[in-house]
């Protein structure tokens, strides 16, 4: 029997009557029924947080920037999605790892009983996560900060992608989740950090992590999508067998974290590398001003 200790803590720690009566279509995916479940209200969702952040940036464009005002809800929400993070990683590993431990790590990622109901309760959840994270963007607009394409983007598409795997039903998703859940825990604790005025020389390594997991999910999920195409169309080449999941999911999945690694290489490229170059440069300037070369030779005073 496979133990649901953090799982039976969460329920028991939660109110009767709130647990007793939740219905059936937030505990499965039932389009149509469930939040946010149809093609139309995820462009409408989509369209509203694009209206609400640019509109926003124009309405402060003559207004003083929210700072010190929104600093506990900035910490709150960050420490929030932390551990809300932490605690959906925990409960979706004790789901996953039975069934790795059980089955190996090919029917964990491709095998049908892979997709478990407690599994898509808690894909569920991490969808309206997506949502939850669009107020990351409304603190940058009050900030006055500027709107970067990679982060309006990734926040976007983010909802789309999670939408059309639970779509989908494609038995990966939870390795693409896990990676993101523990990325974000580490994310949204540097950034609670942060508003408390704590030093952290966390912002390189959190990039580093995005880009690695970018990496890790691309493999694992090309390898299952590989799998699922030969064996449904080119059934004579050499594969695993089939893998879980719709076409359109495996092509939006590919197609979407193909972007964010083109995306996050190309950040982190115009921000660590150029800055360091910059940094290298203005230190050879110096050198030479104060009459040495960068290279320890000496220069004309």
């Amino acid at each position: 029997m496979v133990s649901s200790v953090i799982y039976d803590s969460v329920v028991a720690a939660l109110p009767r009557s709130l647990t007793a009566n939740v219905p059936t279509y937030l505990l499965a995916w039932e389009a149509g029924k469930t939040p946010l479940s149809t093609f139309p209200s995820l462009v409408a969702a989509i369209v509203t947080y694009l209206a609400v952040i640019f509109g926003g940036r124009e309405l402060m464009k003559n207004r003083p920037a929210f700072s010190s005002s929104i600093k506990i809800p900035f910490l709150v929400h960050n420490l929030a999605l932390t551990f809300g993070s932490a605690l959906l990683l925990a409960l979706m590993l004790e789901e996953v790892v039975p069934i790795w431990r059980r089955n190996g790590f090919y029917y964990a990622i491709c095998g049908e009983g892979a997709w478990t109901m407690k599994l898509e309760t808690y894909y569920i959840i991490n969808y309206y996560f997506k949502f939850w994270e669009l107020i990351d963007t409304v603190f940058l607009v009050l900030k006055k900060k500027p709107l970067a394409f990679l982060h309006v983007y990734h926040h976007s598409a983010t909802a789309a992608l999670c939408f059309s795997q639970l779509h989908g039903k494609t038995s990966v998703s939870w390795v693409v989740i896990c990676l993101n859940l523990a990325v974000h825990v580490l994310m949204y604790f540097y950034y609670a950090l942060t508003s408390l005025k704590i030093r952290c020389p966390w912002k390189k390594w959190v990039t580093t992590a995005q880009i690695t997991q970018f990496v890790i999910d691309l493999f694992i999920v090309y390898f299952a999508s590989y799998n699922y195409f030969v064996y449904t169309y080119f059934p004579n080449v050499i594969h695993y067998g089939t893998c879980a999941g719709k076409e359109h999911a495996a092509f939006s999945g590919m197609a979407c974290l193909t972007s964010y690694l083109f995306l996050f290489i190309a950040f982190y490229k115009k921000t660590y590398n150029q800055a360091q170059a910059k940094k290298r440069a203005a230190a050879n300037g110096k050198a030479v001003g104060n009459g040495h070369a960068a290279n320890g030779s000496v220069k004309a005073q």
